[in-house]
């Protein structure tokens, strides 16, 4: 995903009502995450794994992302669709919906109140890469919900957020997420390990959409993790960018499943040549 500065974005993308596509997402989140709460207050059970025994799916994953692409087909008949259970559908308008209907799946299993329904609008631009135009995270057990779209200020329900600035390592709160990918966890737990000793301290909420919103409205300091796709963070980069947060990848570059970073500028810098 890309998150290019607001001016190359009036530059470069097709002229699109966003907040058109953010009531759109907002609607549709609402109702999916009424769904996975009531899946969940009648007991679930996991369905089936995909990449490892840890990366699982529950029957509430399966539904409600079901209810997301016929609602989205129904408002949106011609726009394309990216969901994390059901893969990719190519559409006719330029705009692909890219979808987690439960981000936090273990939190979710577990009973925990720290999951998410996940929507974001995205452009496909010349360089091959998705930008995304709007966004809603919906935390239907927290009763919380993130949305932005471009050239609008993101919002934590109707009240404007923004990013912590200027906070210098040292005193930087920074929350991460473990990869189910095992190859990449120790890595990860290395990276920890460098880290812990020059910040104020690490979280780990085991919902990738939410830490990221956490940064936009400054719970948190600053957020990076490892092995993420797209999914995890379309909606949430785009609200913590909106924010006034820097969104990045390795070595500067766009965020991408080798790394995401998110922070104020300054303190983005910071953390970046740590994250070896």
């Amino acid at each position: 995903m890309s998150h290019p500065t607001a001016a190359d974005r009036k530059a470069t993308l097709p002229t699109i009502d966003a907040l058109e596509l953010l009531d759109v997402a907002r609607a549709v989140a609402a109702e999916a995450g009424a769904l996975a709460a009531d899946m969940r207050s009648t007991g679930i059970s996991v369905q089936s794994t995909k990449s490892n025994q840890l990366d699982i799916v529950t029957q509430a994953d399966t539904a409600v992302e079901a209810l997301i692409r016929e609602r989205l087909t129904s408002a949106r008949p011609v726009d394309g669709f990216l969901g994390e259970e059901t893969g990719e559908t190519a559409g006719a308008s330029g705009i692909t919906w890219i979808v987690d209907p439960i981000d936090g799946t273990v939190n979710y299993l577990y009973g925990s109140p720290y999951y998410a329904v996940s929507i974001a609008a995205t452009v496909q631009e010349g360089n091959g890469r998705r930008t995304s135009l709007a966004g809603c995270v919906h935390a239907p057990a927290l009763s919380v919900t993130y949305t932005a779209a471009i050239g609008h200020p993101a919002r934590l329900d109707d009240r404007p957020v923004l990013v912590n600035a200027k906070v210098p390592l040292e005193k930087a709160l920074v929350s991460t997420g473990i990869p189910y990918d095992l190859a990449q966890r120790a890595r990860v737990l290395e990276t920890i390990a460098a880290l812990t000793p020059r910040i104020r301290d690490l979280r780990l909420v085991g919902a990738a959409s939410l830490e990221i919103c956490g940064v936009a409205e400054g719970r948190t300091d600053a957020h990076f993790q490892r092995g993420l796709p797209a999914w995890d963070y379309a909606a949430a980069a785009l609200i913590a960018a909106q924010a006034g947060a820097d969104v990045r990848g390795a070595s500067g570059g766009p965020p991408g499943n080798e790394l995401l970073l998110i922070a104020d500028r300054q303190l983005a810098d910071e953390l970046d040549p740590l994250l070896v």
